[in-house]
């Protein structure tokens, strides 16, 4: 195995690491597609890909036309 990780999925880790660092806080606000697509050099598709994933894991919550905001929830791996 060479060890590469898809890129949506480095999007996912990173979103995840900001929240359990406590940068990214309970009903925050994430940045918009496109800037989450330029800090990860990818694009908006990878990055909505990755936030359709961690909407259905619960840990962010769409609200249409005002953005992807944090929930609080942790997710536990299982």
């Amino acid at each position: 195995m060479n060890g590469y990780v898809p890129t949506f999925r480095v999007v996912i880790n990173d979103i995840r690491k900001s929240i359990a660092s406590g940068q990214l806080k309970e009903g925050d606000k994430l940045p918009s597609l496109p800037e989450l697509a330029a800090q990860h050099d990818c694009s908006i598709g990878t990055v909505r890909r990755a936030i359709e994933h961690l909407q259905i894991t619960g840990e962010l919550q769409g609200r249409q036309g005002k953005g992807t905001y944090v929930t609080g929830k942790l997710f536990d791996g299982s």
